[in-house]
């Protein structure tokens, strides 16, 4: 292939062995990770048999699969399996682990016995974070995502779940015994091994019933009326798209505004957002170890209490006002109308209920929205009275 950028011959023997180390570049990230694992104190954090055992196999140490843990998640590879693929032919993980490949099972059981030394070991790093100066600035962004859980639909139940699945299987049983019903009305013109079905087919939808039945049982007892069969912790959460769901965990996350680290996150089965504000931001601030702190979330968050809660603890937060008016529900309509005072903007709802335009009732909404380039947090608690505007 000449004319090309051509490799060495595969075959061809070296004088002097290249090194493993020589495939890594210094500034490699995997680098920092390795340097970063050594300096901590894992039997301190809670890492289980981070001392060799006295008889038997030896085990891996926990700083080899708290390295594969932390590059898979740098590198978006949550998969146990995937992990163990990497270590056999990714250089970076061969050099991070000194070519050692634990198999998957052995990856996930670490990941599962370890939970909050892994949790402590993000507080460490968010500590070492504030210590290099990269949380200076005490700003946060809060979002929440959703996770889908290994659950399938079909395995969720809730009351609105259980109660269309029950109906359509009596639909069926309903079904088949007009089906015998009219077979008998018809005599030998219907084949037995036909009808034997159809009788096979409602005992089946019975038995179905009654499994039905159980679960509905212990959905019941349950807190919020809901059950997943296959992860007892998910749950049901809607999502962005028109008529969509998953069966999953919402994940709320505090993200540093000005380096985009992480500062705090929680793993939660609620499927809103509406509650969660002041306990992330708290979270944030204890994290962070600062007194006050400025938090920016989506609307999805706005809720009074919340908000209140926040403020109480020297917290300020900026987000906007959702539309939740059940005015053009009750047949008045609405119109918005922003004015500008002093750097503040406020709403203003018009409702027109067939009054006259000079005796509309006017009432000020405080909200927080954005004017110019930079958000501006304004009052939630004023009012004020405006003169009435002709048309």
């Amino acid at each position: 292939m000449s004319g090309f950028v051509e490799g060495i011959d595969r075959s061809q023997s070296s004088l002097f062995p290249a090194e493993l180390e020589d495939y890594v570049a210094e500034d490699n990230l995997v680098r920092a990770v390795d340097a970063f694992v050594e300096g901590l104190d894992l039997g301190k954090l809670g890492f289980g048999r981070f001392a060799p055992l006295e008889r038997g196999r030896p085990c891996y140490h926990p700083a080899t699969l708290l390295k594969i843990y932390i590059y898979g998640y740098l590198n978006r590879v949550p998969s146990s399996r995937r992990l163990e693929r990497e270590c056999q032919r990714n250089i970076e993980l061969i050099w991070l682990t000194g070519h050692l490949a634990p198999d998957f099972k052995t990856i996930a059981d670490f990941r599962k016995d370890n939970g909050k030394a892994i949790c402590e070991v993000c507080r460490t790093f968010v500590a070492l974070c504030r210590e290099l100066d990269l949380l200076s600035e005490a700003s946060v962004a809060i979002d929440g995502s959703k996770f889908k859980a290994v659950n399938a639909r079909d395995k969720n139940f809730t009351e609105a779940k259980m109660k269309r699945r029950l109906e359509r299987i009596e639909e069926s049983i309903a079904r088949y015994i007009a089906q015998l019903e009219s077979a008998d009305r018809r005599g030998d013109a219907v084949p037995e091994a036909k009808i034997v079905r159809f009788k096979d087919k409602i005992v089946k939808l019975n038995e179905e019933i009654a499994r039905l039945s159980a679960i509905n049982a212990e959905m019941m007892k349950s807190k919020d009326k809901q059950i997943s069969l296959t992860d007892p912790d998910a749950r049901s959460m809607a999502t962005s798209g028109k008529d969509t769901g998953i069966v999953g965990y919402n994940v709320q996350t505090a993200v540093d505004t000005k380096n985009h680290l992480i500062v705090a996150h929680e793993v939660t089965n609620v499927g809103t957002d509406r509650h969660q504000l002041s306990n992330m931001a708290e979270q944030a601030r204890t994290e962070m170890g600062v007194e006050t702190l400025d938090a920016v979330a989506d609307r999805g968050y706005y809720a009074s209490e919340e908000i209140r809660a926040c403020e109480e603890t020297g917290i300020t937060v900026t987000l906007p006002k959702p539309m939740t008016s059940n005015s053009k529900a009750a047949g008045a309509s609405a119109s918005r109308t922003s004015v500008t005072r002093q750097r503040r903007t406020c709403t203003f709802v018009l409702l027109d209920k067939g009054l006259p335009t000079s005796s509309r009732p006017r009432t000020k909404v405080w909200s927080y929205v954005a004017t110019g380039p930079t958000p501006v947090r304004v009052a939630l608690s004023s009012r004020v009275a405006l003169p009435a505007r002709s048309d």
